[in-house]
This record gives structure tokens, C-alpha cells and sequence, in this order.
């Protein structure tokens, strides 16, 4: 599964969208289904993954660039030329195994704060790609906790509402800038 949009892995002076922080009412809407797929979500894709590889992520959802669409570009070896970015549209998790992983999580809309997080080690994950396609998956390891922590956003959950450890999640988020407040732990 490889995206046929183009993008140079570099960072850019100045990336094409702006990233919303924690704390910014945007990140916590749910996305809206994607109708269509044509060239406007296309141009949107190539954009997101200008603005991931410059603020050197691995994964960025549309909410987070202040976009409700259900759209996702994950690459989680940006330094691999030769490996091309996942472009998902309307994703949604099928299955879940029963094997779950603790494991620390960073985020582009909350910086410098890395956190453990559980999640399900295997998924299955349905989803359109970029030419509208659909695409069904099966996915274990980073790639997994990746998809489910972009496909967090598009419900407006941040990783930060899943750690369980509140005291560090306190600390973490205090030192970087954030407020707690800005917290909504789902159980």
C-alpha cells in the first residue's frame, strides 16, 4: 500500500499548514466523513505530508493542520527515501487483538511531551486511498499504534487523554507549556 503523491522528504522553511496545539478547541471535533475523493483532498495529502516531514513526524490527521475531513498520511520511516507514505481516507479499525502494548507516544499538537500509552498491538483497519480505492489492512507494531493514535484524532482524542500514569502526564505537560485542564481521559 504506497501513496502515488510525490512529496520530497525534507523539512520546509516555511510547511504549508499550521499545526494546532493541545489546548485549541479544533483538535477535540470529530472529522467529517470524506465524500469524495478528488483532486482538492489530493492537494491536502501532499500538504499534510510537507507539514509532517518538516515538523518531523511520523503521522499527522487533518484536524491537526485545522481540517475536518477524515484523512490520515503516516510514514513511519521518513528517513527511507525509498518508502512511501499510507495515505488513509475514512479510516475506521475492524478488529483488535487482545494483545495490548505500553508504549511512549509523542505528538506533533503537543511537543517535547513523550508518554506511555496501551493500545492493541494488531489492528485491522479499513480505509479509501488516495485515488479513492478501498484498501483493508492488517497491521501489528508501529504502524498499528500509529493508526490508532491519527485515527484518535479524527474522534477528537488526544494520546495524552489515554495515559494512565496522571502524575508524569501532570508533570510532562506542565513543563512543555500545556495546561492539564486541557485533558480528556477516556477510559
Amino acid at each position: 500500500m504506497t501513496s502515488v503523491i510525490a512529496v520530497e522528504k525534507e523539512k520546509l522553511e516555511n510547511p504549508p499548514l499550521d499545526i494546532h496545539y493541545l489546548g485549541d478547541r479544533i483538535l477535540r471535533q470529530s472529522a467529517k466523513r470524506i465524500t469524495r475523493v478528488d483532486s482538492s483532498v489530493r492537494k491536502l495529502v501532499k500538504e499534510m505530508l510537507q507539514t509532517m516531514y518538516s515538523s518531523y513526524g511520523i503521522g499527522l490527521a487533518a484536524p491537526q493542520v485545522g481540517v475536518h475531513k477524515q484523512l490520515i498520511v503516516i510514514d513511519c520511516a521518513p528517513n527511507d527515501s525509498t518508502n512511501q507514505p499510507m495515505v488513509l481516507i475514512n479510516p475506521k479499525i475492524t478488529s483488535f487483538s487482545k494483545d495490548l502494548s505500553l508504549v511512549e507516544e509523542g505528538c506533533l499538537s503537543i511537543p517535547g511531551v513523550y508518554l506511555d500509552v496501551t493500545r492493541p498491538e494488531v489492528i485491522e483497519v479499513s480505509f479509501k486511498d488516495e485515488q479513492g480505492k478501498p484498501c483493508k489492512r492488517q497491521v501489528t507494531d508501529l504502524l498499528a499504534r500509529v493508526i490508532q493514535h491519527e485515527i484518535d484524532h479524527l474522534n477528537g482524542v488526544m494520546f495524552v487523554d489515554r495515559v494512565d500514569n496522571s502524575l508524569a502526564l501532570t508533570e510532562a505537560l506542565q513543563k512543555n507549556g500545556f495546561s492539564p485542564q486541557a485533558i480528556k481521559p477516556v477510559k
